[in-house]
Protein backbone atom coordinates (compact mmCIF):
# COMPACT_ATOMS: atom_id res chain seq x y z
CA UNK A 1 0.00 0.00 0.00
CA UNK A 2 1.39 3.93 -0.71
CA UNK A 3 0.90 6.41 2.02
CA UNK A 4 -2.72 7.01 0.57
CA UNK A 5 -4.17 4.02 1.30
CA UNK A 6 -2.85 3.35 4.72
CA UNK A 7 -3.99 7.45 5.91
CA UNK A 8 -7.42 6.13 3.79
CA UNK A 9 -7.13 2.89 6.33
CA UNK A 10 -6.52 4.94 9.34
CA UNK A 11 -9.20 7.47 8.52
CA UNK A 12 -11.64 4.45 8.61
CA UNK A 13 -10.13 3.17 11.55
CA UNK A 14 -10.42 6.72 13.54
CA UNK A 15 -14.01 6.35 12.18
CA UNK A 16 -14.85 3.61 13.41
CA UNK A 17 -13.57 4.46 16.74
CA UNK A 18 -15.38 7.83 17.06
CA UNK A 19 -18.37 6.07 16.18
CA UNK A 20 -18.47 3.12 18.53
CA UNK A 21 -16.29 4.62 21.66
CA UNK A 22 -13.79 1.58 21.30
CA UNK A 23 -10.24 0.71 22.32
CA UNK A 24 -8.23 1.23 19.55
CA UNK A 25 -6.40 -2.01 19.91
CA UNK A 26 -9.50 -3.58 19.05
CA UNK A 27 -10.54 -1.30 16.28
CA UNK A 28 -7.11 -2.15 14.57
CA UNK A 29 -7.45 -5.64 15.11
CA UNK A 30 -11.33 -5.64 13.50
CA UNK A 31 -9.82 -3.62 10.42
CA UNK A 32 -6.76 -6.51 9.79
CA UNK A 33 -9.60 -9.52 9.96
CA UNK A 34 -11.50 -7.65 7.60
CA UNK A 35 -8.46 -6.40 5.67
CA UNK A 36 -6.05 -9.76 5.52
CA UNK A 37 -4.49 -8.90 1.89
CA UNK A 38 -2.56 -5.47 4.32
CA UNK A 39 0.57 -6.88 4.94
CA UNK A 40 2.81 -6.34 8.62
CA UNK A 41 4.34 -2.86 7.19
CA UNK A 42 0.83 -1.67 6.20
CA UNK A 43 -0.33 -2.34 9.55
CA UNK A 44 2.12 -0.96 11.73
CA UNK A 45 2.15 2.54 9.68
CA UNK A 46 -1.43 2.27 9.60
CA UNK A 47 -1.61 1.78 13.38
CA UNK A 48 1.08 4.48 13.92
CA UNK A 49 -0.87 7.04 11.67
CA UNK A 50 -3.96 5.99 14.35
CA UNK A 51 -1.91 5.95 17.71
CA UNK A 52 -0.50 9.62 16.24
CA UNK A 53 -3.87 11.22 15.01
CA UNK A 54 -5.15 10.38 18.82
CA UNK A 55 -2.08 11.29 20.62
CA UNK A 56 -1.95 14.88 18.80
CA UNK A 57 -6.29 15.17 18.65
CA UNK A 58 -6.20 18.39 19.98
CA UNK A 59 -3.62 20.18 17.95
CA UNK A 60 -3.84 18.41 14.91
CA UNK A 61 -8.16 19.08 14.56
CA UNK A 62 -6.84 23.27 15.95
CA UNK A 63 -4.74 23.02 12.89
CA UNK A 64 -7.98 22.35 10.25
CA UNK A 65 -10.18 23.84 12.54
CA UNK A 66 -12.27 20.58 12.88
CA UNK A 67 -11.80 17.33 14.77
CA UNK A 68 -13.14 14.98 12.27
CA UNK A 69 -10.94 11.71 11.80
CA UNK A 70 -9.87 13.17 8.36
CA UNK A 71 -8.79 16.15 10.15
CA UNK A 72 -6.77 14.52 12.91
CA UNK A 73 -5.30 11.69 10.14
CA UNK A 74 -3.84 14.39 7.75
CA UNK A 75 -2.94 16.24 10.55
CA UNK A 76 -0.61 13.55 12.38
CA UNK A 77 1.25 12.86 8.85
CA UNK A 78 1.84 17.25 9.16
CA UNK A 79 3.02 16.85 13.08
CA UNK A 80 4.06 13.68 13.25
CA UNK A 81 5.83 12.69 9.82
CA UNK A 82 7.79 15.70 8.78
CA UNK A 83 5.04 15.83 5.78
CA UNK A 84 4.07 19.39 4.30
CA UNK A 85 0.02 20.32 3.21
CA UNK A 86 2.00 20.46 -0.16
CA UNK A 87 3.83 17.22 0.45
CA UNK A 88 0.93 15.50 1.18
CA UNK A 89 -1.35 16.00 -1.69
CA UNK A 90 1.56 15.34 -4.18
CA UNK A 91 2.06 11.98 -2.75
CA UNK A 92 -1.18 11.68 -2.69
CA UNK A 93 -2.58 12.73 -6.09
CA UNK A 94 -3.00 9.52 -8.19
CA UNK A 95 -3.70 7.27 -5.97
CA UNK A 96 -6.83 6.01 -6.25
CA UNK A 97 -6.86 4.50 -2.48
CA UNK A 98 -5.87 7.49 -1.46
CA UNK A 99 -8.90 10.40 0.43
CA UNK A 100 -9.75 13.17 -1.34
CA UNK A 101 -6.60 15.58 -1.65
CA UNK A 102 -6.67 18.86 1.11
CA UNK A 103 -8.79 21.64 -0.48
CA UNK A 104 -8.50 24.78 -0.64
CA UNK A 105 -10.06 25.63 2.58
CA UNK A 106 -7.96 23.27 4.32
CA UNK A 107 -5.13 24.65 2.65
CA UNK A 108 -5.82 27.60 3.94
CA UNK A 109 -6.51 26.58 7.51
CA UNK A 110 -3.12 25.15 7.63
CA UNK A 111 -0.97 27.97 5.99
CA UNK A 112 -2.35 30.25 8.74
CA UNK A 113 -2.63 28.65 11.97
CA UNK A 114 0.52 28.59 14.15
CA UNK A 115 0.51 26.09 17.08
CA UNK A 116 2.12 28.20 18.87
CA UNK A 117 -0.78 30.71 18.78
CA UNK A 118 -3.28 27.63 20.09
CA UNK A 119 -4.85 27.81 23.21
CA UNK A 120 -2.34 26.08 26.18
CA UNK A 121 -4.51 22.74 26.25
CA UNK A 122 -4.48 22.53 22.32
CA UNK A 123 -0.73 22.39 22.65
CA UNK A 124 -0.72 20.36 25.99
CA UNK A 125 -3.32 18.19 23.75
CA UNK A 126 -5.26 17.21 26.89
CA UNK A 127 -9.12 17.42 27.31
CA UNK A 128 -10.39 20.83 28.54
CA UNK A 129 -11.37 19.35 32.14
CA UNK A 130 -7.90 17.69 32.32
CA UNK A 131 -5.87 20.80 32.02
CA UNK A 132 -6.37 22.40 35.45
CA UNK A 133 -5.58 18.74 37.05
CA UNK A 134 -2.12 19.15 35.03
CA UNK A 135 -1.56 22.88 35.71
CA UNK A 136 -2.37 21.88 39.39
CA UNK A 137 0.76 18.70 38.88
CA UNK A 138 3.13 20.58 36.99
CA UNK A 139 2.88 24.12 37.42
CA UNK A 140 4.44 26.42 34.99
CA UNK A 141 5.54 23.26 33.36
CA UNK A 142 2.18 21.62 32.34
CA UNK A 143 1.90 22.29 29.14
CA UNK A 144 5.36 20.81 28.36
CA UNK A 145 4.22 17.94 30.47
CA UNK A 146 1.20 17.63 28.23
CA UNK A 147 3.00 17.66 24.95
CA UNK A 148 5.28 15.05 26.09
CA UNK A 149 2.66 12.68 27.18
CA UNK A 150 1.57 12.93 23.36
CA UNK A 151 4.86 12.14 22.06
CA UNK A 152 5.84 8.08 21.11
CA UNK A 153 6.57 6.27 23.18
CA UNK A 154 9.90 4.22 23.76
CA UNK A 155 10.04 0.79 24.10
CA UNK A 156 11.59 0.20 27.40
CA UNK A 157 13.03 -3.39 28.83
CA UNK A 158 13.99 -5.08 32.57
CA UNK A 159 16.90 -7.29 32.47
CA UNK A 160 16.18 -10.37 35.17
CA UNK A 161 19.17 -9.92 37.00
CA UNK A 162 18.35 -13.88 38.10
CA UNK A 163 18.85 -15.02 34.97
CA UNK A 164 21.85 -12.36 32.96
CA UNK A 165 22.97 -8.94 33.39
CA UNK A 166 22.48 -5.99 31.28
CA UNK A 167 25.42 -5.94 29.13
CA UNK A 168 24.50 -10.13 28.01
CA UNK A 169 21.16 -8.76 27.13
CA UNK A 170 22.55 -5.87 24.79
CA UNK A 171 24.36 -8.06 23.13
CA UNK A 172 21.79 -10.72 22.21
CA UNK A 173 19.64 -7.38 20.93
CA UNK A 174 22.12 -5.64 19.19
CA UNK A 175 20.87 -4.27 15.90
CA UNK A 176 17.94 -3.51 17.43
CA UNK A 177 18.64 -0.07 18.92
CA UNK A 178 18.78 -1.06 22.62
CA UNK A 179 20.72 0.89 24.99
CA UNK A 180 20.92 1.23 28.49
CA UNK A 181 18.27 3.06 30.18
CA UNK A 182 19.34 6.40 31.21
CA UNK A 183 18.40 5.93 35.16
CA UNK A 184 17.32 2.60 35.89
CA UNK A 185 20.24 0.37 36.86
CA UNK A 186 18.66 -2.55 34.78
CA UNK A 187 16.66 -1.09 32.62
CA UNK A 188 17.37 -0.80 28.10
CA UNK A 189 15.62 1.32 25.88
CA UNK A 190 14.95 1.19 22.10
CA UNK A 191 14.16 4.57 21.07
CA UNK A 192 10.54 5.89 19.83
CA UNK A 193 10.44 4.83 16.31
CA UNK A 194 10.03 7.21 13.17
CA UNK A 195 7.17 7.52 10.82
CA UNK A 196 5.99 4.13 9.46
CA UNK A 197 8.74 2.31 11.65
CA UNK A 198 8.03 -0.62 14.15
CA UNK A 199 9.69 -1.24 16.79
CA UNK A 200 10.94 -4.85 17.24
CA UNK A 201 8.94 -8.11 18.40
CA UNK A 202 11.62 -8.34 21.49
CA UNK A 203 9.07 -11.53 22.90
CA UNK A 204 10.17 -13.34 19.98
CA UNK A 205 14.06 -13.20 21.23
CA UNK A 206 15.16 -16.39 22.55
CA UNK A 207 16.35 -14.10 25.59
CA UNK A 208 13.02 -13.18 26.30
CA UNK A 209 11.62 -16.78 26.09
CA UNK A 210 14.18 -17.47 28.34
CA UNK A 211 13.55 -15.58 31.37
CA UNK A 212 16.22 -12.65 30.49
CA UNK A 213 14.12 -9.85 30.50
CA UNK A 214 11.04 -8.13 30.47
CA UNK A 215 8.90 -5.35 29.15
CA UNK A 216 8.31 -2.87 31.75
CA UNK A 217 8.54 1.06 31.53
CA UNK A 218 11.78 2.38 32.97
CA UNK A 219 9.52 4.94 35.16
CA UNK A 220 7.75 1.12 36.90
CA UNK A 221 11.44 -0.03 37.25
CA UNK A 222 12.49 3.06 38.92
CA UNK A 223 9.06 2.69 41.16
CA UNK A 224 9.60 -0.98 42.27
CA UNK A 225 13.01 -0.42 42.83
CA UNK A 226 12.65 2.73 45.48
CA UNK A 227 10.11 0.52 47.33
CA UNK A 228 13.84 -1.02 48.76
CA UNK A 229 12.80 -5.03 48.71
CA UNK A 230 15.40 -7.05 49.91
CA UNK A 231 16.36 -10.31 50.88
CA UNK A 232 14.82 -12.04 53.30
CA UNK A 233 11.72 -9.79 53.72
CA UNK A 234 8.29 -10.82 53.81
CA UNK A 235 6.67 -8.53 50.69
CA UNK A 236 3.00 -8.45 49.91
CA UNK A 237 2.69 -6.93 46.64
CA UNK A 238 -1.87 -6.02 46.81
CA UNK A 239 -2.20 -4.94 43.38
CA UNK A 240 -0.11 -7.64 41.59
CA UNK A 241 -2.12 -7.36 38.31
CA UNK A 242 0.08 -9.12 35.33
CA UNK A 243 2.83 -8.98 37.69
CA UNK A 244 5.56 -6.26 36.35
CA UNK A 245 6.65 -5.53 39.53
CA UNK A 246 6.02 -8.20 41.55
CA UNK A 247 9.24 -9.97 39.42
CA UNK A 248 11.25 -6.69 39.94
CA UNK A 249 10.14 -7.05 43.20
CA UNK A 250 11.04 -10.70 43.65
CA UNK A 251 14.68 -10.25 41.57
CA UNK A 252 15.95 -7.25 44.58
CA UNK A 253 14.87 -9.81 46.84
CA UNK A 254 17.27 -12.51 45.12
CA UNK A 255 14.97 -14.98 45.31
CA UNK A 256 15.27 -15.06 48.80
CA UNK A 257 12.36 -14.24 51.55
CA UNK A 258 8.53 -14.50 50.33
CA UNK A 259 6.34 -12.14 48.25
CA UNK A 260 2.44 -12.47 47.97
CA UNK A 261 1.20 -11.30 44.53
CA UNK A 262 -2.38 -10.75 45.52
CA UNK A 263 -5.31 -8.93 42.99
CA UNK A 264 -8.93 -8.37 43.73
CA UNK A 265 -9.42 -9.78 39.76
CA UNK A 266 -8.34 -13.21 38.99
CA UNK A 267 -8.41 -12.43 35.20
CA UNK A 268 -5.69 -9.77 36.09
CA UNK A 269 -3.86 -12.25 37.50
CA UNK A 270 -3.79 -14.39 35.50
CA UNK A 271 -0.45 -14.09 33.06
CA UNK A 272 1.91 -13.84 36.18
CA UNK A 273 1.88 -17.61 36.46
CA UNK A 274 3.51 -18.02 33.09
CA UNK A 275 5.90 -15.07 33.51
CA UNK A 276 7.04 -16.72 36.79
CA UNK A 277 8.11 -19.49 35.08
CA UNK A 278 9.86 -18.69 32.39
CA UNK A 279 11.53 -15.76 34.74
CA UNK A 280 12.51 -18.58 37.54
CA UNK A 281 11.14 -16.61 40.36
CA UNK A 282 10.93 -19.01 43.54
CA UNK A 283 10.09 -16.96 45.55
CA UNK A 284 6.52 -15.65 44.73
CA UNK A 285 3.26 -17.16 46.01
CA UNK A 286 0.24 -15.98 44.10
CA UNK A 287 -2.75 -15.58 46.51
CA UNK A 288 -6.05 -15.18 44.75
CA UNK A 289 -8.69 -15.19 47.60
CA UNK A 290 -8.57 -12.30 50.16
CA UNK A 291 -9.26 -15.38 52.88
CA UNK A 292 -5.90 -16.48 52.32
CA UNK A 293 -4.01 -13.37 53.49
CA UNK A 294 -5.62 -13.34 56.54
CA UNK A 295 -2.86 -14.72 57.85
CA UNK A 296 -0.10 -11.97 56.70
CA UNK A 297 -1.94 -9.18 58.90
CA UNK A 298 0.47 -7.28 60.86
CA UNK A 299 3.46 -9.22 59.52
CA UNK A 300 4.87 -7.87 56.36
CA UNK A 301 7.96 -5.58 56.13
CA UNK A 302 6.99 -3.76 53.12
CA UNK A 303 3.38 -3.82 51.46
CA UNK A 304 3.07 -2.54 47.84
CA UNK A 305 0.08 -1.01 46.29
CA UNK A 306 0.10 -0.24 42.81
CA UNK A 307 -3.38 1.06 43.07
CA UNK A 308 -6.02 1.43 39.87
CA UNK A 309 -5.81 4.64 38.80
CA UNK A 310 -7.20 6.81 35.64
CA UNK A 311 -3.61 5.73 34.07
CA UNK A 312 -3.00 9.45 32.58
CA UNK A 313 0.64 8.44 32.65
CA UNK A 314 0.46 6.16 30.48
CA UNK A 315 -1.05 8.30 27.36
CA UNK A 316 1.74 7.89 25.08
CA UNK A 317 1.12 4.72 25.09
CA UNK A 318 -2.92 4.28 24.93
CA UNK A 319 -3.58 8.17 23.80
CA UNK A 320 -7.49 6.46 23.19
CA UNK A 321 -7.82 6.79 27.11
CA UNK A 322 -6.91 10.03 27.29
CA UNK A 323 -10.47 11.03 25.38
CA UNK A 324 -12.77 8.17 27.22
CA UNK A 325 -11.55 9.22 30.25
CA UNK A 326 -14.61 10.77 32.35
CA UNK A 327 -14.03 12.97 35.53
CA UNK A 328 -16.79 10.78 36.99
CA UNK A 329 -14.10 7.45 36.17
CA UNK A 330 -11.53 9.96 38.00
CA UNK A 331 -14.03 9.99 40.85
CA UNK A 332 -14.74 6.07 40.73
CA UNK A 333 -10.71 5.39 40.92
CA UNK A 334 -10.54 7.80 44.04
CA UNK A 335 -13.02 5.71 45.96
CA UNK A 336 -11.34 2.47 44.88
CA UNK A 337 -8.05 3.88 46.09
CA UNK A 338 -9.40 4.83 49.16
CA UNK A 339 -10.80 1.40 49.70
CA UNK A 340 -7.26 -0.55 48.77
CA UNK A 341 -5.62 1.75 51.52
CA UNK A 342 -7.77 1.15 54.28
CA UNK A 343 -7.35 -2.47 53.74
CA UNK A 344 -4.18 -3.16 52.72
CA UNK A 345 -2.46 -1.00 55.83
CA UNK A 346 -3.68 -3.94 58.17
CA UNK A 347 -0.58 -5.97 57.13
CA UNK A 348 1.84 -3.79 57.38
CA UNK A 349 4.31 -4.53 60.67
CA UNK A 350 5.04 -2.31 63.10
CA UNK A 351 8.39 -0.52 61.71
CA UNK A 352 7.03 -1.85 57.94
CA UNK A 353 6.60 0.32 54.78
CA UNK A 354 3.70 0.86 53.23
CA UNK A 355 3.70 1.95 49.48
CA UNK A 356 1.79 3.90 47.14
CA UNK A 357 1.95 4.03 43.67
CA UNK A 358 0.45 5.03 40.83
CA UNK A 359 0.81 5.81 36.90
CA UNK A 360 -1.13 8.87 37.27
CA UNK A 361 -0.37 11.97 36.96
CA UNK A 362 -3.34 13.56 39.06
CA UNK A 363 -2.86 15.00 42.53
CA UNK A 364 -6.17 13.75 43.32
CA UNK A 365 -4.99 10.52 42.94
CA UNK A 366 -1.32 10.99 44.10
CA UNK A 367 -0.55 13.33 47.02
CA UNK A 368 -3.62 14.29 47.82
CA UNK A 369 -5.10 10.45 48.25
CA UNK A 370 -2.09 9.77 51.26
CA UNK A 371 -3.22 12.92 52.86
CA UNK A 372 -6.15 11.32 53.40
CA UNK A 373 -5.25 8.34 54.34
CA UNK A 374 -2.78 9.28 57.05
CA UNK A 375 -5.53 11.29 58.29
CA UNK A 376 -7.77 8.15 58.53
CA UNK A 377 -5.14 6.16 59.78
CA UNK A 378 -2.65 7.47 62.56
CA UNK A 379 1.05 6.19 62.96
CA UNK A 380 2.05 6.17 59.29
CA UNK A 381 5.13 9.30 58.52
CA UNK A 382 6.36 9.61 55.30
CA UNK A 383 10.06 8.31 54.46
CA UNK A 384 12.55 11.31 53.48
CA UNK A 385 11.91 10.73 49.77
CA UNK A 386 14.67 13.44 48.64
CA UNK A 387 17.26 11.19 50.44
CA UNK A 388 15.78 7.72 49.11
CA UNK A 389 16.37 8.77 45.48
CA UNK A 390 19.44 10.50 46.37
CA UNK A 391 20.88 7.18 47.94
CA UNK A 392 19.06 4.95 45.21
CA UNK A 393 19.99 6.97 42.17
CA UNK A 394 22.94 9.49 43.44
CA UNK A 395 23.60 10.73 39.83
CA UNK A 396 19.95 11.52 38.50
CA UNK A 397 19.14 14.18 41.28
CA UNK A 398 17.07 16.64 38.71
CA UNK A 399 15.31 13.49 37.22
CA UNK A 400 12.50 13.65 39.29
CA UNK A 401 9.88 15.87 41.34
CA UNK A 402 10.49 15.17 44.84
CA UNK A 403 8.79 16.77 47.57
CA UNK A 404 10.45 15.47 50.63
CA UNK A 405 7.20 14.27 52.95
CA UNK A 406 4.91 14.73 49.49
CA UNK A 407 6.65 11.43 47.97
CA UNK A 408 8.01 11.13 43.99
CA UNK A 409 6.84 11.95 40.62
CA UNK A 410 8.16 11.04 37.13
CA UNK A 411 7.10 12.07 33.98
CA UNK A 412 7.87 11.98 30.71
CA UNK A 413 9.42 15.50 30.15
CA UNK A 414 11.38 15.39 33.26
CA UNK A 415 12.19 11.67 33.71
CA UNK A 416 11.88 10.24 30.59
CA UNK A 417 9.45 7.74 31.48
CA UNK A 418 5.98 7.11 31.89
CA UNK A 419 4.45 9.40 34.19
CA UNK A 420 4.26 7.63 38.33
CA UNK A 421 3.77 8.92 41.26
CA UNK A 422 5.53 7.16 44.44
CA UNK A 423 5.17 7.32 48.38
CA UNK A 424 6.82 5.30 50.95
CA UNK A 425 4.89 5.41 54.57
CA UNK A 426 6.67 3.85 57.61
CA UNK A 427 4.61 2.32 60.02
CA UNK A 428 5.38 3.64 63.90
CA UNK A 429 6.96 0.74 65.60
Amino acid sequence: MRLGGRLAAAIEVLEDIGRRHRPVADALRDWGLSHRFAGGGDRAAIGNIVYDALRRKRSAGWLFGDDTARAIGFGALLLEWGQTAQSLNDALDGDKFAPPLLSASELKAVAERRLGDAPDAVRADVPDWCAPLLEQAYGDAWVEEGAALAQRPPLDLRVNTLQADRAKVLAELQGTGAAPAAIAPNGIRIPPIDGDGRHPNVQAEPAFQKGWFEVQDEGSQLAAALAGAAPGMQVLDYCAGAGGKTLALSAEMDNRGQLFAHDSEKVRLAPIFERIRRSHNRNVQVVSKPAELAPLTGHMDLVLIDAPCTGSGTWRRRPDAKWRLTERQLDARKGEQQAILDTAQAFVKPGGLLVYITCSVFDAENGEQVAAFRERHEGFAPVDHRQLWDNRFPDHAGAARIAGAGGISLSPALSGTDGFYFQALRRAA
